[in-house]
């Protein structure tokens, strides 16, 4: 209900709207309009009243509200259940229990602020207000061998949801980094319950840093990271972004699963940093060195090597520069 006393705000956006006009939308009593008025000044909605006038929207939150994430949303599955907190852990902690407990694909869970945010390989993940930290649900019917597939289809949906919302175009570092000026601006952290081979669910959890300052970027990080907000001069609308992944997302998802996933390996080639670089390998506890040449049908990285040619599925890549034909 308090999505529709929001709807009726915005109609008149700037201007008055009678508490009589709303509580006829609504079948509610003037009171009930008053009290879902008080929630939504509570989530941060900027709005004036006035005895003879009614009430009006002053200005909207800069926050990742699902009010407003829904408001406009074009994907009908992802995004569709959201689960929002202004400060938590890890979205991956409470994602993967909720999927534990049978949410349904699509489900989002979103923050403004992560106090134990982590990467790959078990890394801190600095995710403080300004930034997009979420994580998303996801089942599908694959085998666990191709579960690298999904990681692949988030950060090409990462990078044309950038695309759309700021106009730069990231690059991909394999297998889930996101790259501006060879300083890091997102990373995903893929989990995976499976069973018998198959999986039962996936948690994506991705961390874009969107509207942050240098101020957070000290020491060794002002070298190795990086944010819109650094790379435009303005703030990007962090909803607009979370609308369009979401959007992107969906779309690339629904013709994976019908038609498989060469259309999204077409697109981290175009994308990737990756390929045709010299690179060090790490896996396994070996480092190894070569050429990275291509990902195959599984996502793994191919890299040639002094001994002939190596796929990786997991291990951390360093770019060292590209090898001259």
């Amino acid at each position: 209900m308090k999505e529709t006393v929001l709807a009726g705000l915005k109609e008149h956006l700037g201007r008055y709207v009678s508490g009589e006009q709303l509580s006829n939308r609504l079948q509610v009593s003037r009171t009930a309009v008053w009290k879902h008025i008080g929630g939504l000044r509570e989530d941060g909605y900027v709005i004036e009243s006035s005895p003879r006038l009614g009430y009006r929207l002053v200005s909207l939150p800069d926050l990742l509200l699902p009010l407003e994430i829904k408001d406009g949303l074009k994907a009908n599955i992802f995004g569709k259940q959201i689960y929002y907190q202004r400060t938590i852990d890890s979205t991956n902690r409470l994602a993967r229990e909720l999927a534990a407990a049978g949410e349904p694909e699509g489900t989002l869970i979103l923050s403004e602020e992560q106090l134990s945010g982590r990467g790959r390989l078990g890394r801190s993940w600095l995710s403080p207000a300004g930034g997009i930290w979420f994580s998303l649900i996801v089942r599908p019917p694959l085998p666990l061998y191709k579960a690298q597939l999904m990681t692949l289809l988030a950060v090409v949906a990462a990078v044309e949801a950038t695309q759309k919302t700021s106009g730069l175009s990231p690059g991909i570092k394999w297998p889930n980094d996101l790259l501006l000026g060879g300083r890091k601006l997102a990373g995903i952290l893929t989990e995976v319950s499976a069973e018998m081979e198959r999986v039962n669910y996936l948690v994506l959890g991705i961390g874009l840093n969107a509207n942050l300052s240098a101020e957070h970027f000290q020491g060794e990080l002002a070298d190795s990271a990086t944010s819109l907000l650094l790379e435009t001069g303005q703030l990007v609308s962090r909803v607009r972004w979370m609308q369009n992944f979401l959007t992107v997302f969906e779309q690339a998802y629904l013709v994976a699963k019908e038609q498989g996933f060469a259309s999204v390996i077409a697109c981290w080639r175009r994308y990737s940093v990756t390929l045709g670089q010299n690179v060090i390998v790490i896996s396994g506890g070996r480092s190894v060195h070569g050429t990275a040449l291509d990902i195959d049908e599984q996502g793994a990285l191919l890299v040639k090597t002094a001994a002939g040619q190596e796929a990786f599925l997991a291990g951390e890549v360093s770019l060292k520069g590209r090898t001259e034909a």
